[in-house]
Parts: structure tokens; C-alpha cells; sequence
């Protein structure tokens, strides 16, 4: 396993103000995990109580995206950091726009179900959403795992899940479009689960954006855009 050792300075202040920055930076993390887990059960047991609990996070989770980035201005700015130090700032920097967003299309999802416990009849696709969801709780645990230890090998691995979670995605649409064209008018009650189903996929991909700024900071390496075998040989380019 790959490790980054974050230098340690005369300036016991400046490694507090690391410290507390990624501790932040994990906080948020936790919270938006939470969002995930209450909106995917809001939708699947139609708990509109609990969609709007999923609701009232966000103010907490736009405060804290901007107490982070005002850290990281001002580590920036005081300490100007270097090498290591300053992968980590970027890092974070960039992982918490997608931490932020990851909490958006949680909210997205507790609208969803906010709307569907309005109508008559369940849609199709409650199975596939539970599923869906456990996938995504997964790797965005992961993800944060993988920050917390500095852990290239399980950033990449994800990445990997991440792929099949786009797959699992695609698998449950084609199911839930053929629902629909066998009976239009399971189409509008659908379009809630469909909606619901495309904000889980773009968690993953949030996901894994995290967990390619992980290469970034232990490595050095821009990965983005890059498959996954790709991913792993550069790493293990470095390795030899």
C-alpha cells in the first residue's frame, strides 16, 4: 500500500490547521454519507418525515463546503504550502465540491420521494433502487476510507466499482423503460424512480472523482479521464 507522509513543521500551528482541515474534510464526508442512507430509505419506504429530514441537512452541508474552502484559502494564503502539503489542500479543495454535490442529488432523491408518496399507486423499480443505493453507500464510504489512509489501491478499486454501478444503472433503465412502453401509464409514477435512479448514478461518479484526486495526492499523478487499467499503470510505473 502506498502511503503520504504529510511533512511535519516547526509551526505546530500550521500542522493543527492540516489536521483540522481533513478532519473537516471528513466530517462532511460522514454527513453526506448519512444523506445518502435516509434518502434511498425515504424513497424505498416512502417516508416523506424522513425526505425531509434528508432536506434540512443541506443548509449544514453548504456551510460547512464553504467553512472548508475558506481553510483552504487560508492555508493557502498564510503557509503557502508546498509539495505534499499542498496536494492535500488542492485535494480537498476539489473533493469537497463533490462531497457537496454528492449532498445534492441526495436532496434530489428525498424530493423524489416527497413526490411519489403523492401518488396512488408504488411505481416499479423500489428493488432496484435499494440496490443501487447499497452500491453507492459503498463506494462513498470507500472513497472517504481511501482519503482517511491515504490509499491509492482502494481509490482504484472505486474507480472499478464505479463502472459496474454505470452498468447496474443501465440494467435497471432498460428495465424500467420496458415496464413503461408495456403500459404507458406506469410512465408517469416512473419518471420519479427514473430521476431517483440518475442521482444515485451521479453519486458514484462524484465517488469516484474522490478517489482519483487520491492519486493525485500520494502520487502526483492527474488521472482523470483515464480507464482504470490506465490508472493502475501508471501507479505501478511508480512502483518499480
Amino acid at each position: 500500500m502506498d502511503k503520504l507522509n504529510i511533512d511535519q513543521h516547526i509551526s505546530q500551528q500550521y500542522n493543527s490547521a492540516l489536521d483540522d482541515l481533513k478532519t473537516e474534510f471528513l466530517e462532511l464526508g460522514g454527513i453526506v454519507e448519512q444523506q445518502i442512507v435516509n434518502a434511498v430509505k425515504a424513497i424505498t419506504d416512502v417516508d416523506t418525515v424522513l425526505a425531509q429530514e434528508v432536506l434540512m441537512t443541506e443548509k449544514e452541508v453548504d456551510e460547512r463546503e464553504m467553512q472548508l474552502d475558506d481553510l483552504c484559502t487560508q492555508i493557502i494564503a498564510r503557509r503557502q504550502p508546498t509539495a505534499s502539503d499542498l496536494r492535500l489542500v488542492m485535494a480537498i479543495s476539489k473533493s469537497t465540491r463533490d462531497l457537496e454535490r454528492i449532498g445534492d442529488e441526495a436532496n434530489k432523491i428525498a424530493k423524489m420521494a416527497i413526490a411519489i408518496s403523492d401518488s396512488e399507486d408504488l411505481p416499479h423499480g423500489f428493488s432496484e433502487l435499494r440496490n443501487l443505493g447499497r452500491h453507492v453507500q459503498e463506494i462513498v464510504n470507500d472513497s472517504l476510507t481511501a482519503f482517511a489512509r491515504y490509499d491509492i489501491d482502494m481509490a482504484l478499486k472505486v474507480v472499478n466499482k464505479d463502472k459496474e454501478i454505470d452498468r447496474e444503472y443501465a440494467t435497471a433503465m432498460r428495465e424500467l423503460i420496458t415496464y413503461m412502453m408495456e403500459d404507458p401509464r406506469n410512465i408517469s409514477r416512473s419518471m420519479n424512480v427514473i430521476w431517483a435512479l440518475r442521482s444515485l448514478e451521479r453519486i458514484g461518479d462524484h465517488a469516484s472523482n474522490i478517489s482519483e484526486q487520491i492519486f493525485y495526492l500520494v502520487k502526483g499523478l492527474d488521472v482523470r479521464h483515464q480507464t482504470p487499467d490506465e490508472m493502475a499503470q501508471q501507479v505501478n510505473k511508480q512502483r518499480k
